[in-house]
């Protein structure tokens, strides 16, 4: 029995918002004139980033939690993998910009085009983690019918068909 019922689907949105806002934050800061202002979204940014990194853990952690003593078939089971291998590029990715934020530059500093470039590379990894999570969830009915997965691969993939 999974020891962490329903937790990965709490996390999992906590790493995608932060991150995209924080790509936004250090979008704003670099292209505005006023320093203060653009202070203020660097820093907004530097937090976000770096929750996002500590959520992202929280969510990895949980998703793998989740798939213990998990019965699903073949294709689930690749779905599941290949949300894995998204998930692990999401986190390696957030961590590194954050240590990258946090040792580097001070927090109300105005990011350089390379990092933030980088920030929307790992805004758009950690989307894909989560349209990959999707996919399980709503095309393979992962963590909500337990069942569901291994229907649609014996073929009884009925709409009425619940078991």
């Amino acid at each position: 029995m999974n020891s962490l019922p329903g937790w990965h689907p709490l996390m999992v949105h906590f790493p995608v918002a932060l991150v995209v806002a924080a790509a936004l934050a250090f979008t704003a800061a670099r292209l505005l004139r006023e320093p203060r202002a653009a202070a203020a979204l660097a820093i907004v940014g530097t937090w976000n980033l770096g929750a996002g990194a500590v959520m992202a853990m929280l969510a990895a952690g949980t998703g793998l939690a989740a798939t213990v003593g998990l019965d699903v078939g073949e294709a689930a089971r690749h779905a599941i993998s290949v949300h894995v291998a998204w998930a692990a590029m999401s986190l390696l990715a957030t961590a590194l910009l954050a240590v990258w934020r946090g040792a580097g530059a001070a927090a109300d500093a105005r990011p350089n085009g390379t990092f933030l470039a980088l920030v929307w590379l790992a805004a758009a990894v950690v989307l894909g983690t989560g349209i990959r999570g999707a996919i399980n969830v709503y095309g393979y009915g992962i963590g909500v019918k337990p069942h569901a997965v291994l229907q649609s691969e014996s073929g009884a993939r009925g709409a009425g068909s619940a078991q």
